[in-house]
């Protein structure tokens, strides 16, 4: 199969990925091309939004979509680590231990409501997530191909919650908002529940497998990425970073000064190896082989938002991640 043969194909899976989707949840494409790019990317996504905007449903779907094993754990505070990635069980019979794995070991891991378990609960997903294995006693073991965390979490309430370590944060691709749905969008889900029921229940066919996964992953170093746009990318890492010594090349003055006030740490390399993946895979989306500063800018928001660490000027200055991302965008040139 030759390029422009991969890059049809992957615009037609996102196509038939949409529709899909559309059959239980109305509305919500950013959400679904979200999924669908970190998993040709090979990454893990965090999915922030208040309850009931179907960011479970939107989960459960992809997971009937595609031939994946799915698993979801439900965090909570009284969650212990054992429950996530497994733990040695003794069997008196035969006098030795035996491993009883978690449901970490599955395809496709839902970990709903991350943030209402503690540190320690959510830090044994950090070894699955960074480098597809767990370590049980003294073994390490292999989690199954294709592995991806879905995790799910809600903004406002802060009664028995717990804030994510920057280093697990870090280790999602992207990280996506569930917005309220449109006025029209609302009254079609309204209609579809008193048609159909259970929503969750419709029945969607399979669009994908692991097999068409890794093929769509494969054709990924195909997509150009002009050395321009690389440094592009590093600009906007860079603006970020208090320590920065590229002030010259990255906005030199009042306007990045102004940035830096806002921001206590900048994003990590791992943010702009993402951002290039992520960019890349929206030229595939569109059937291109090649990426746009467009892509990067589009995707910056998703990928960049979760790695910045604000200062409290900039909560008193009532700016968020997004704010301080497209000042960034709008200070530096675009190649």
């Amino acid at each position: 199969m030759d390029n422009s043969d991969i890059f049809a194909k992957c615009r037609q899976t996102v196509e038939a990925c949409r529709a899909e989707a559309a059959k239980r949840v109305v509305g919500q494409t950013e959400i679904i091309d979200g999924i669908l790019m970190a998993m040709i990317a090979g990454g893990h996504v965090l999915l922030e939004g208040v309850p009931g905007l179907a960011k479970t449903l939107a989960v459960k779907t992809f997971a009937d979509m595609s031939a994946l094993d799915f698993k979801r754990i439900q965090f909570t505070p009284d969650l212990l680590p054992a429950d996530v990635s497994g733990t040695l069980v003794y069997e008196q019979a035969k006098g030795t231990f035996a491993v009883r794995r978690g449901p970490v070991f599955a395809n496709l891991v839902l970990a709903d409501e991350i943030n209402r378990a503690p540190a320690k609960v959510q830090s044994a997903l950090l070894e699955a997530m960074a480098e597809k294995q767990v370590t049980i006693g003294e073994k390490t073991y292999p989690l199954p191909k294709p592995f991806f965390v879905l995790a799910t979490q809600n903004p406002i309430e802060q009664e028995g919650t717990y804030s994510l370590p920057e280093a697990e944060l870090d280790r999602f691709l992207l990280k996506l908002l569930v917005k309220y749905p449109t006025p029209q969008e609302e009254a079609e889900i309204i209609r579809r529940s008193n048609s159909a029921g259970e929503i969750n229940s419709l029945p969607v066919n399979q669009v994908f497998n692991p097999a068409l996964l890794e093929e769509l992953k494969a054709a990924l170093p195909k997509v150009e990425c002009d050395e321009k746009i690389v440094q592009y990318i590093v600009s906007i890492l860079n603006v970020t970073r208090q320590n920065a010594n590229t002030a010259a090349e990255n906005g030199k003055g009042k306007g990045r000064n102004d940035i830096l006030r806002y921001i206590t740490f900048g994003a990590s390399p791992r943010a702009g190896i993402a951002l290039q993946k992520c960019a890349k895979v929206n030229a595939m989306f569109d059937g291109r082989s090649y990426v746009l500063p467009d892509d990067v800018k589009k995707l910056a928001p998703a990928v960049l938002r979760h790695r910045l660490v604000l200062s409290y000027e900039a909560a008193a200055d009532g700016l968020n991640a997004d704010d301080i991302i497209a000042k960034i965008l709008s200070l530096l040139p675009v190649p």
